[in-house]
């Protein structure tokens, strides 16, 4: 398996984005699909039903990836509920995810941040204290109601291992805390675990949650194959999104 950098899967995505490709919506409908199977897998979800989905939205491209897919889900009758954990969201994904039936929970306390933030640095900042142990406490409800959760906190917009800050961090500590006394849900990362490094699988700290499935777009994250991320990662599945083109004319990064 081959292991890309970001920014190799950045340039290799930039032609198509000029183009006006729906990369997004691609990456939507490959997530959606194999989120449905997973919830239709006995071994997965035993019970009946169509299942529930919570999703963890940041405020970046992957978090819309998480609010599209969930879109898709509910529409397909699937019980879906967002949480947010970022000072801002993916608007058009909000919309639609919201139109097809999903459930807003709590939001964080809105923090005043600027319209040139960049959406992936707001996770990484702290914001208003008392919103940590709140959406925490949503979390810890909302999972244990849940199927499957999606972790579209951070994506590979950040450069490097980064530390979750509130109120994201609590919120994916509630879960990992739900995870030690076996009651986690299954864990599904969008294109990557939030807060690892996409190039050398390091991490700032053990505030990452740990999935059971990576669904990663365009190309296999270097990340994903060494380093502490490897063991986080669960199994990958790749989702085309038609960049292979590109990346086959780039050295990856690493090869397994």
């Amino acid at each position: 398996m081959d292991g890309y950098g970001g920014d190799q899967i950045r340039a290799a995505e930039r032609p198509h984005l000029d183009a006006g490709e729906p990369l997004m919506q691609r990456a939507a409908d490959g997530l959606s699909a194999i989120v449905g199977g997973l919830l239709d897998d006995p071994a997965v979800r035993p019970g009946d039903g169509p299942g529930s989905v919570l999703l963890l939205v940041g405020s970046g491209d992957n978090g819309g990836d998480a609010l599209f897919a969930g879109a898709r889900l509910a529409a397909d009758g699937r019980r879906v509920a967002v949480l947010r954990v970022g000072s801002r969201v993916h608007e058009a994904g909000l919309a639609a995810a919201l139109d097809a039936g999903a459930r807003l929970l709590d939001g964080p306390t809105e923090p005043g941040a600027t319209a040139g933030d960049a959406g992936a640095a707001d996770i990484l900042q702290a914001a208003v204290p008392d919103d940590g142990g709140r959406l925490a406490s949503v979390a810890t409800g909302a999972a244990l109601d849940a199927d499957l959760v999606l972790d579209g906190i951070l994506g590979i917009g950040v450069r490097g291992p980064a530390a979750l800050r509130s109120p994201a961090r609590e919120v994916v500590d509630a879960i990992r805390e739900l995870a030690r006394d076996q009651r986690a849900p299954f864990v599904v990362a969008v294109d990557v675990p939030s807060g690892i490094d996409v190039d050398t699988g390091g991490i700032a700290d053990d505030h990452v949650l740990h999935a059971d499935v990576t669904v990663t777009f365009g190309g296999v994250k270097a990340g994903l194959l060494m380093g502490p991320a490897a063991t986080l990662a669960g199994r990958i599945v790749l989702v085309d999104v038609g960049i292979g083109a590109e990346l086959a004319a780039a050295e990856p990064l690493v090869r397994t």
